[in-house]
């Protein structure tokens, strides 16, 4: 079995082919036979995990194994504490609400790469980051949640999934995982569907 952690690079797809032209995985991970475990939207930066393990990459796309996703968010201006609470207690989406999340503003600036394109800044508009915990899978999800409450995501990245950190990948930059952090993956999803069983 093979598993590797990818830093996805901005406007780059969580897939091998595409017939728009834009540029994909292929162009950074030459492993035959691996697939992405989720999805990172085109305009999200950080880690995406592939694998060949079939098992594995059900339980971790399933939201009901609970494998929580770690995202740090650039958003406009700075978010009141209502706003953090609306988001924490679940935010209504296409009349989908939201599982709860774990929210707080970060102290300071996470120290991250720069991306390709810089983001738009606005002189008289402040920004500040956000981290946001979830174990849900919803289509531009953590982008959907910030614009409810009034403070879009102008950049998203995703430094966790579960126990693994993109760490000082690079954007482009792929590494294997340890036999101690596949087992600890696994560990996790087993841990959570018991949990998930005695309720």
């Amino acid at each position: 079995m093979k598993y590797i952690i990818l830093n996805k690079p901005y406007e780059v797809l969580t897939q091998f082919t595409d017939e728009a032209g834009r540029a994909t995985l292929k162009k950074y991970v030459n492993v035959p036979g691996i697939y992405p475990v989720g999805r990172l939207d085109y305009d999200s930066e950080g880690l995406v995990l592939l694998t060949d393990d079939k098992a594995l990459q059900h339980r971790l796309s399933d939201p009901k194994f609970k494998v929580e996703k770690t995202y740090w968010v650039q958003v406009d201006n700075v978010p009141t504490e209502d706003a953090l609470e609306e988001l924490r207690r679940g935010v209504y989406i296409k009349n989908i609400k939201t599982s709860p999340a774990r929210v707080r503003v970060l102290e300071e600036d996470p120290q991250i790469w720069e991306r390709s394109k810089p983001i738009r800044f606005r002189k008289n508009i402040p920004t500040s980051w956000v981290e946001i915990k979830i174990s849900q899978g919803m289509n531009r999800q953590i982008r959907r949640m910030t614009a409810a409450v009034g403070y879009p995501t102008l950049r998203l990245i995703r430094p966790n999934i579960g126990p693994l950190s993109v760490g000082n990948l690079q954007p482009g930059e792929y590494r294997e995982l340890t036999f101690e952090e596949v087992n600890e993956l696994k560990g996790l999803t087993t841990m959570n569907q018991k949990l998930r069983g005695r309720r």
